[in-house]
């Protein structure tokens, strides 16, 4: 196999919790460090609606028409927080999972799942647990101003998101 693609995850380790499967930092990270590359069958919106089981949703989007679908990998498992410690990026076509603050070893890897959503289909009742914890996780469009600023000046959130959003703001007005 071609070193340049082989991607060494023995820095992440997966571990069962009241939340399910979730995966854990081997090693620490400091703030802005690649964690690992989203990988999977890519769906369209269309074949996403009709696969999707509501109740356990491992489907990542990436565009406004295209969807990652589910693994058996380490991306296929790291948790939504509303307190998240890293990001996804679409760069060049890869969907690449960043710190966004260090990340002490033993401690969960998780993002906001709303970073990566403009679909206006799913949503899911949040258990994260954390004392900002939203209770719901819906759309980019539904999150408060400020928490959507932080997010889009971390840049963690995917362009097609930033339009999606914009536009149903130019339209509330």
């Amino acid at each position: 196999m071609d070193s340049e693609h082989f991607i060494d995850i023995t820095f992440l380790t997966m571990k069962v919790t009241n939340k399910g499967k979730s995966i854990f930092a081997n090693k620490h990270f400091n703030a802005h460090s690649f964690i690992i590359e989203f990988r999977g069958k890519v769906y369209t919106k269309e074949e996403y609606i009709r696969r999707l089981n509501p109740s356990n949703n491992h489907y990542l989007q990436i565009s406004d028409e295209l969807f990652l679908g589910p693994t058996r990998t380490a991306d296929n498992y790291i948790n939504h927080s509303c307190n998240p410690n890293t990001g996804i990026k679409i760069i060049d076509g890869a969907v690449l999972l960043f710190s966004i603050k260090p990340i002490h070893r033993g401690e969960e890897i998780t993002f906001d799942y709303s970073t990566t959503m403009a679909e206006d289909y799913w949503e899911m009742n949040c258990c994260c647990g954390t004392k900002n914890c939203r209770g719901k996780v819906r759309d980019f469009k539904h999150l408060p101003r400020e928490l959507q600023e932080k997010y889009i000046g971390l840049g963690i959130v995917p362009d097609f998101v930033i339009r999606h959003s914009n536009r149903s703001l130019q339209l509330a007005m």
